[in-house]
């Protein structure tokens, strides 16, 4: 009798394990499944863009790569141009919401401020993949008119963003700049740019690369150079010569 009901006891549990192992994973909601598919095309579209280049990518490639059909694509985007504004616009975005929480978190003195951002402005030449793909954005919208609308659209949005960081950055130094903020932050992207480029030269011909961190932080430094203490700056310093 003991036996038997071992025996039941068994079969039951084996039964169990069994549904377990065999039970397929629950759907994905149509919202979900639709999101999961994108995000594959948006990782697929950024290694093959990085790789190839954008002109030497197709949406074949892009598809494939993720592991989808060409109507699975057409059903995300409208064309791979799309797809590089996103990659880029959801980049410079959350580069932009780092660098804005950095600064707002420096303290101390002047000295203190460079040698934070001297630390932050090394920590850029971790990877060139974005570097990469910021310059295949520009060079496309040099090509294509339609798609340098788009790509001015993104640029105003990150000159404002980074033109912000600028803002915040002289008020903590008590300094104003020798130029508007959107005009500093213009030529600091454009440096940026200019680097990036020369840091993709120096991968393919194997030359020594261009630090990110030297450049900016010349630009910082001569910035500082020109620009003049702020109204509060000079009613402190006239305080605590009196006192």
């Amino acid at each position: 009798m003991i036996s038997l009901e071992i025996q039941i006891a068994t079969d039951i549990l084996t039964t169990m394990i069994e549904r377990t192992i065999t039970a397929k994973p629950a759907r994905l909601s149509r919202e979900a499944a639709q999101h999961q598919t994108r995000e594959r095309l948006l990782e697929a579209a950024e290694q093959l863009f990085v790789r190839d280049g954008f002109n030497g990518t197709s949406l074949r490639d892009i598809a494939a790569h993720a592991g989808y059909s060409q109507g699975a694509f057409y059903s995300n985007f409208r064309d791979k141009g799309e797809v590089l504004l996103e990659l880029m616009g959801r980049h410079k975005a959350e580069e932009t919401a780092r660098a804005t929480s950095m600064i707002a978190s420096l303290s101390g003195t002047a000295d203190d401020i460079l040698a934070a951002l001297e630390a932050w402005a090394s920590s850029l030449d971790e990877t060139t993949t974005w570097c990469t793909l910021s310059v295949e954005l520009q060079l496309q919208a040099a090509r294509d008119p339609a798609f340098a609308v788009h790509y001015e659209a993104l640029w105003h949005t990150q000159r404002n963003g980074v033109a912000e960081i600028v803002r915040i950055l002289f008020e903590k130094l008590g300094r104003v700049p020798p130029a508007s903020f959107a005009d500093v932050a213009a030529n600091f992207m454009a440096l940026i740019h200019g680097i990036a480029l020369q840091r993709i030269s120096a991968s393919a011909t194997a030359s020594p690369a261009q630090t990110t961190s030297a450049p900016i932080m010349l630009f910082l430094r001569g910035l500082l150079a020109q620009s003049e203490p702020t109204s509060s700056a000079r009613r402190d310093v006239k305080r605590s010569l009196k006192s």
